[in-house]
């Protein structure tokens, strides 16, 4: 079946190109990115597709983990097995749920054993920011940036001393304790830690069983670092971990442990006025383990990476590094056992140019898999300003993903696999009516070869599938006053191109808004979501219904550093599937009392 989207999109397609887009409160804020180029940009100089979830974002809507924030924006897709701690997937602009690069302060985060990163263990609370840029990624970091990079920040101190408590309790018998403590000096001494308890009955994940499964999570995040005159060094410690409950197959309650953390060292200088160097040392694990049986998955990826910038003039700036992994993996399921090593080495170039209204960004990545050789991705994005107020942007790249362990060693896997491809053309444009409105047009269209899947008339695992994805995102945006409106509407095309279905758990039309209003002590919001129907699985044909969603939050300063703030999910009850068989939450309510101190001791 034709799309009947594209030939919209392809008169966009003739007339304009991309541009980024991010979501903020306030016209003058400006965040900085450095997910998109590696390097610290304001986001309006950004040529990527953008996404800013930012701190006071975070605090407002108090979503239950990092996917509960990311649905209610414009290409994002998210499957659920259940509540709160079930497997979650996340889509992003039709890809496929491993093809999102995950990481966390610049550490990758997907595990090497199965499937993508652990979003639904990572707490909001111990979160700063998230910065997500759409599209490959691939010249910048490698395997799994197909559909794009989710970079998630945790908080640092900024100035002084900042301490936060909080304590909340809502449905599902779900309490959540919160406490920080930051500091940092003008003689650049920083430090800080924060902890963040959540713990939950949950409900009954199956609508074929009425037994509840909880989840209990126990996260921290810790840092220290030191800036001197000429360099800067800091250690920092992130980690979740806890138990989750769930339902096999055949509806046996079963329970399991789960670890997610990463380590860094990182060693900044600036031996001259025009190039910066930093070097990275990290540790990522990720572990799953069973308690009912046997099995088991674990990941631990030690990683090197050395970055340099260089200023070639006050128009550009080259950026080059060199990247080496060692990821040692080892799983048992279903009666498959592996062990597995594997050395990762990577060289990546970057250059950044600019000449009057025109901006281009070129970017190309070398990376060598022990196990199944050579890849090269490269990257170009451009940028024409017509005005002050109007941009076109256009950009071309490849990316990869390389087959994980189990893949490769797993049941039905094949060491001999190949990586999965994918190009990708964006174009679009931004125009401000004015510094407190704007609106994005975004068109892209993503081929994708050599997919993984399974083959029962081969027995195994082989490289076989293709898939096209084409799509348009719009969205409108105003901040003024009290005000903060921002809606998103995607229109896309995920579809196989060797069966012609319609990819699985993933819409082709969705809508998203958000409403704020903040007078003087109080803060009044929502966030809305509607999405079309989906076909649930390649294995049945199930059909996932649309539906649409209304989530109500509130804020109260009551003075003295104390706030109330309150939250209402799924405003009016509705039942949907976000993965079939599996239960959403019905309406549910979450109350949260807390006390700030620090420079923004009175802020909502």
């Amino acid at each position: 079946m034709k799309s009947r989207l594209f030939p919209f999109a392809g008169m966009l397609l003739a007339t304009s190109s991309f541009i980024s887009v991010s979501s903020v409160y306030g016209a003058d804020a400006s965040p900085v990115v450095v997910t998109a180029t590696r390097t610290a940009l304001d986001v309006d100089e950004v040529l990527a597709p953008v996404v800013v979830i930012t701190r006071e974002q975070i605090e407002r809507q108090q979503g239950m983990d990092i996917a509960d924030l990311l649905r209610f924006h414009a290409g994002f897709d998210i499957g659920r097995n259940g509540g709160p701690g079930q497997a979650t997937s996340l889509f992003l602009r039709g890809t496929d749920s491993n093809h999102v690069l995950v990481m966390i302060d610049g550490v990758r985060i997907n595990p090497g054993t199965i499937g993508g990163a652990a979003l639904h263990n990572l707490q909001p609370e111990l979160i700063e920011r998230i910065e997500v840029v759409k599209g490959p990624r691939s010249a910048l970091y490698g395997s799994d940036a197909i559909g794009g990079v989710i970079n998630i920040i945790t908080r640092r101190a900024t100035q002084g001393d900042e301490v936060d408590i909080s304590a909340a309790g809502g449905s599902f018998d779900t309490t959540r304790f919160t406490a920080g403590a930051r500091h940092a000096s003008d003689s650049g001494m920083r430090f800080g830690v924060d902890v963040s308890s959540y713990n939950t009955d949950g409900f009954a994940p199956s609508t074929s069983s009425d037994v509840k499964r909880g989840h209990d999570n126990l996260g921290v995040n810790a840092h220290v670092g030191q800036r001197f005159s000429l360099f800067d060094v800091e250690l920092t410690h992130f980690q979740a971990q806890g138990n989750t409950e769930y339902l096999d197959f055949f509806l046996a309650p079963l329970d399991q442990d789960f670890l997610n953390s990463v380590t860094a060292l990182r060693f900044e200088a600036t031996p001259s006025a025009n190039w910066r160097t930093r070097l990275k040392l990290s540790q990522m694990k990720d572990e799953i383990d069973q308690n009912q049986s046997e099995d088991f998955a674990h990941t631990d990826r030690r990683t090197i990476d050395w970055q340099n910038d260089v200023h070639l003039g006050s128009a550009q700036l080259l950026t080059a590094g060199l990247e080496f992994s060692r990821e040692q993996t080892s799983a048992a399921s279903f009666g498959t056992v592996f062990d597995e090593d594997r050395d990762i080495r990577a060289a990546y170039l970057q250059d950044a140019i600019e000449y009057g209204a025109h901006r281009a960004v070129l970017a190309t990545r070398y990376t060598d898999y022990d196990g199944f050789g050579e890849q090269l991705t490269w990257g170009v994005d451009y940028g024409y300003w017509l005005t002050e107020a109007t941009r076109f942007t256009a950009a071309v790249g490849t990316a990869f993903r390389a087959p994980d362990q189990t893949d490769r060693f797993g049941f039905g896997g094949d060491p001999n696999l190949k990586p999965e491809k994918a190009r990708n053309v964006e174009l679009g444009m931004l125009h401000r009516f004015s510094p407190a409105q704007r609106v994005t047009l975004q068109a892209f269209q993503n081929d994708l070869d050599q997919l993984i899947e399974f083959d029962f008339s081969a027995g195994g695992m082989i490289n076989i599938a293709q898939a096209r994805i084409r799509g348009v995102e719009l969205s409108y945006e105003y901040a003024a006053g009290p005000w903060y409106f921002l809606t998103q509407a995607t229109m896309q095309d995920p579809v196989s191109r060797d069966s012609g279905n319609q990819l699985p758990r993933r819409t082709k039309r969705s809508v998203t808004a958000s409403l704020d209003y903040t007078l003087k002590r109080w803060q009044l919001g929502s966030d809305m979501l509607l999405a079309a129907e989906r076909r649930d699985s390649d294995f049945s044909d199930a059909t996932l219904p649309g539906y649409g969603i209304v989530n109500l939050h509130a804020a109260l300063a009551l003075g003295n550093g104390w706030s109330l703030r309150a939250r209402v999910e799924n405003l009016f009850d509705k039942e949907y599937e976000l993965a079939a068989g599996f239960r959403t939450a019905e309406r549910s309510y979450l109350l949260q009392l807390g006390w700030r101190y620090g420079a923004d001791r009175s802020a909502l």
